[in-house]
């Protein structure tokens, strides 16, 4: 192996510090979701307000995310990401104090327009750093985040609200950032190198610059298309599983810390084999297999409870199995001076698709007189088929020029 090619260890050391950004911020937006049962029951709300409870966070992320996207490439990304993740803690700190149905909801708006702005940075960061022969490992590595978030995080946030209260889960969250947001101000170094090219344009040409190139556009499409496919689903697992498969509520951390376990060494073997064989061959094999997770999770009766961890590991593994490639080939098909802007309006549309899918499950799903959830098998195939529509748009995204990559 060529010595330039091998990582370094502060390279590495970075990589995992971006993680721990992920880690939080995707927590925070996780941790709600597994407690839909005791917030529908503490709260006295149906499924409807308790999917606007988990998308009014996206919906804030993508209004913010869209706006940031006209200034974000003309700040240094280590400066811009301080700043940001402060302000995300602040809101975790808002959430856990939190008093009724309204406060807690315009928390999770404050915290979705702090949140949704920080993974553009993170993954133009990783543009950045990051050569593109060895980027789809480095995306495997912060893209775990989620994995070790279910896996660690979750079950640790679901003991936290069981032996104290449904707010100790966020004053944890609110520590984890503090470290995190040292290490950031310690291991990442200053990023400028995409300043002069932004300021040089103004924002509005930045953003025109973006939007007019059909590669992009494609990318948008296919980014929008692959997040509203995953979140038509992923915010009813919980209730489904306790209302329908026959799931109690203290087994709910069994799914995540088993789930979670799994996806974290599926994202690392789909980040090498997207290296080594193609990010849009390893997109089609695993998007695939997240199609038939979606299927047959949303139409599993019940079961007995290994039956139900099997096939929420195998929904977990195939769905952020997926993001890996599909981030690689999004990431490669911008150039570094409009990387930033790029991905904060990719991150804004994403949040977009993310807000409207589990809004308008949660106007399709129901709850009989039984209380069990009905039409979850209608969104899943709908789910199912916004997939297979996001393997067409994958082959016609092409990479950046190699001379703007450099």
């Amino acid at each position: 192996m060529n010595p330039e090619d091998r990582p370094l260890v502060r390279e590495w050391a970075v990589l995992l510090v971006l993680a721990g950004v992920q880690i939080s911020h995707i927590l925070d937006f996780m941790i709600l979701m597994p407690l839909g049962p005791q917030f529908m029951r503490m709260f006295a709300i149906g499924p409807t307000k308790f999917g606007f409870l988990v998308s009014v966070y996206t919906f804030t992320a993508a209004v913010v995310g869209f706006a940031a996207a006209f200034f974000i490439d003309r700040f240094d990304r280590k400066k811009a990401l301080l700043i940001l993740y402060a302000c995300f803690g602040a809101t975790t700190l808002l959430a856990a104090s939190s008093g009724s149905y309204l406060t807690l909801l315009a928390a999770r708006a404050l915290a979705g327009a702090f949140g949704g702005v920080l993974s553009a940075i993170v993954f133009a960061i990783v543009g950045d750093l990051i050569p593109e022969a060895r980027r789809g490992r480095a995306l495997g590595v912060v893209m775990s985040s989620f994995s070790i978030a279910a896996t660690v995080g979750v079950p640790i946030s679901l003991s936290l609200a069981t032996e104290f209260t449904w707010r100790a889960p966020y004053f944890f969250l609110a520590g984890l950032c503090i470290a995190v947001w040292s290490g950031v101000l310690w291991l990442l170094p200053r990023m400028r190198g995409h300043l002069r090219a932004a300021r040089e344009r103004h924002p509005l040409a930045q953003a025109v610059a973006v939007f007019r190139e059909p590669n992009h556009q494609k990318a948008f499409l296919f980014s929008g298309m692959l997040f509203f496919s995953g979140f038509a689903v992923i915010p009813f697992i919980s209730p489904y599983m306790v209302a329908n498969v026959g799931v109690r509520e203290a087994q709910l951390p069994l799914l995540y810390l088993v789930g979670g376990a799994l996806t974290l060494a599926t994202v690392h073997l789909v980040g090498r084999l997207t290296d080594l064989h193609g990010k849009q061959r390893m997109f089609m094999v695993v998007a695939c297999g997240s199609a038939l997770a979606i299927l047959n999770l949303t139409h599993l009766p019940r079961v007995p409870i290994y039956f139900a961890i099997a096939a929420s590991a195998f929904m977990m593994c195939m769905m952020s199995g997926r993001f890996v490639p599909a981030m690689t080939l999004i990431t490669a098909s911008v150039a570094p001076r409009l990387r930033g802007s790029f991905m904060s309006f990719n991150s804004s549309i994403q949040q977009f698709a993310s807000g409207a899918a589990s809004f308008g499950a949660s106007l399709v799903i129901g709850r009989n007189a039984a209380g069990e959830l009905t039409h979850y098998g209608t969104v899943g195939i709908l789910a199912a088929i916004a997939t297979l529509a996001s393997i067409y748009l994958a082959r016609r995204i092409r990479a950046a020029p190699a001379a703007a990559e450099r």
